[in-house]
């Protein structure tokens, strides 16, 4: 069955392996699939609602999210890659939404809870950060997606759009919206934990791995992993449970033979963190290097990515455009024909 799919993502920096993982793999697998209508939104506006002040940043982070796009598979052929603020149909329909939705409902959004805590904001909340859950339901909607790649944390957020569709349909008595479905990552996948073993990987933190990183730079993070503080001599019993480079191993070693083993060899003691380390950086480097190699090429050609956004954000806004005329007729306010 086709799918129409909208994901995308904040353009506060360059992706590393949490959005490899949680994310950017599932889009160029869905990608296969022809009979899926894909729109990939690089989210400028909503990056904006917490860095307005350094909008040279989200600038220059657009480009690289770009780069990191094309650089592990996305086909800008198959795939509409657009940017947010170009679509003006979209801060329109939050417009709409934000009339259906209350400031409790806003505020019981685990979500955006979580978000202000870990941001610091105190009471100085910024109103656009407040409420971009609405905004994100028009990201959504706009597209008629019927199905979202998120993580685990985003769950809440769909379940907003969800019902801010139902409730539009209801009130206006009209079918325009589509509640859309949720895809989840691979078990274990969704929320990859840093490089310092701290919650998870991010970019605020600096505990990531990037994909665009050299082979030194993904070398000396490799070997500041945290593993097991007790484990101080090589013939000491090592504990595998919350250390960070079995996480990795798990996740990016093909054989799980080989992890198992290491595994064991750990837990009895006789084998040293930094002969673990050199192993996992080997597979981290196997993965990474063709993708590196692969962003290195196209970064040399800036006009061509920004035409590529441009002709994506185009196609997107002929879409969105037909679901707002949709919207305002069913709400009876298409005065001018």
């Amino acid at each position: 069955m086709s799918k129409i799919i909208l994901t995308g993502d904040r353009p506060t920096g360059k992706l590393h392996l949490g959005h490899y993982l949680g994310s950017l793999k599932t889009r160029v697998k869905l990608q296969e699939d022809s009979t899926n209508e894909i729109f990939i939104m690089i989210a400028d506006q909503q990056a904006l609602t917490d860095n307005a002040d350094n909008p040279k940043k989200i600038q220059e982070s657009i480009y690289e999210v770009a780069l990191d796009y094309l650089a592990v598979g996305l086909d800008p052929e198959r795939t509409t890659i657009f940017l947010q603020s170009q679509i003006p149909q979209l801060p329109e329909l939050t417009v709409y939404f934000l009339n259906l939705v209350t400031m409790a409902r806003l505020e019981r959004n685990p979500t955006v809870k979580s978000e202000i805590k870990d941001k610091k904001f105190g009471a100085s909340i910024p109103a656009g950060f407040f409420v971009y859950p609405v905004s994100q339901a028009a990201d959504i909607l706009a597209f008629k997606a019927t199905h979202v790649p998120v993580g685990d944390d985003q769950k809440p957020m769909l379940e907003q759009a969800r019902e801010i569709a139902r409730d539009f349909n209801r009130i206006y008595q009209t079918e325009t919206f589509v509640e859309p479905d949720i895809i989840l990552p691979p078990k274990g996948q969704g929320r990859i934990v840093g490089i310092d073993g701290n919650g998870k990987m991010s970019k605020s933190l600096g505990n990531g791995i990037y994909l665009s990183d050299s082979e030194e730079e993904i070398q000396r993070k490799v070997m500041k992993m945290y593993t097991d503080p007790n484990h101080i001599h090589v013939e000491d019993p090592g504990q595998v449970e919350g250390n960070v480079v079995f996480t990795y191993l798990d996740l990016f070693d093909p054989d799980k033979e080989k992890v198992a083993q290491l595994k064991a060899h750990y837990e009895r003691g006789g084998l040293g963190d930094v002969v673990l380390k050199r192993y996992l950086n080997e597979i981290l480097q196997d993965h990474l290097r063709p993708i590196r190699q692969r962003r290195q090429e196209l970064a040399g050609n800036r006009e061509h990515i920004l035409a590529l956004l441009k002709r994506g954000s185009e196609r997107a806004e002929k879409v969105a455009a037909q679901t707002l005329a949709e919207a305002k007729d069913a709400m009876g306010i298409q005065y001018f024909g």
